[in-house]
């Protein structure tokens, strides 16, 4: 009863405003890159803000948090590249591999299925675990990337000009100083931050409206296993080892399992790192995580 529950009331939703983005895109001819660039310039720093300048999180607890991502998603990197040696891959493949690997989609979904598990009280906590995310995805994709292409570190230095990393800064401001955040400001964000996680939702289902003609291959299936299986199974591992516990390890646990993230398809295309292959490993894990989503929000 708990798995149809859990299905029902937090995973479908999910999935349902994400789809209403993948329905209505081509019917409203609406282009992927302004929608997202709308979430990444505005929303998200918007959230960002409004959540981390109202944050009580202890700096113990966010140091054990960014631990936890470093390990597990170090250690799915590690699988990924594995993998794809194992396989004879070419070295833009077996990049490829790396950066779906450690690069979830800790915003579209880890944040909308945090909300609908546990609450918004829960958000705080699984917007540090998104921002780590986020950073480390960025450098070890583009890393990786550099690697099979020689690449510029360039693109890593692009990370620090994250807009939802630099509200990080003025947010942190207001938390170690105790200043109350303006009413003025705190509307904005407030308003804002609010709309941020359907606008996600519905900016996924816009990109993956893109996505022509899918080719489901082993690679697709192995790359998609490391993400949605590899990561759960990791986390569970490591949470005893660093005492996390309550919130922590529920929202650790759900991040680590969610699919492979938008972003990853940006930064194949940009490096040539088998876009299509990626794209279509987007979508598959995408869809594939409605089972296995379903599974580990029942055991958290």
């Amino acid at each position: 009863m708990q798995l149809v529950s859990v299905f029902l009331n937090v995973v479908v939703p999910v999935f349902a405003v994400a789809l209403i983005g993948y329905l209505v895109a081509p019917r409203l001819k609406l282009e992927p890159r302004t929608v997202s660039r709308m979430a990444y310039y505005i929303f998200a720093p918007a959230f960002v803000f409004d959540l981390l300048s109202q944050a009580d999180a202890q700096l113990g607890q966010a140091l054990r948090m960014v631990v936890f991502v470093l390990v597990v998603y170090a250690g799915c990197g590690l699988l990924g590249f594995l993998v794809a040696r194992a396989l004879r891959r070419p070295r833009e493949v077996i990049a490829a591999y790396v950066l779906m690997a450690v690069y979830s989609n800790s915003g579209n979904f880890g944040l909308s299925l945090t909300e609908f598990r546990f609450g918004g009280e829960a958000l705080v906590l699984s917007t540090i675990y998104f921002l780590v995310i986020t950073v480390l995805g960025f450098v070890i994709g583009v890393a990786a990337a550099g690697w099979a292409r020689g690449g510029s570190g360039a693109a890593i230095v692009a990370v620090l000009k994250t807009p939802a990393l630099i509200a990080v800064v003025p947010a942190l401001f207001f938390v170690v100083t105790g200043t109350p955040v303006p009413d003025l400001i705190g509307r904005i964000t407030g308003l804002l931050g609010r709309a941020t996680i359907p606008l996600m939702l519905v900016t996924l289902g816009v990109q993956l409206a893109q996505v022509e003609k899918p080719r489901i291959n082993r690679d697709v299936i192995a790359a998609s296993a490391i993400r949605l299986i590899g990561g759960p199974v990791l986390a569970f591992l490591v949470v005893p080892i660093l005492g996390l516990g309550g919130l922590e390890r529920s929202i650790g646990i759900l991040q680590a399992s969610t699919p492979v993230a938008v972003t990853t398809t940006i930064i194949a295309l940009e490096y040539e790192l088998a876009p299509d292959y990626v794209t279509t490993t987007l979508l598959f894990s995408t869809v594939a995580s409605l089972v296995t989503m379903t599974v580990v929000l029942s055991l958290i």
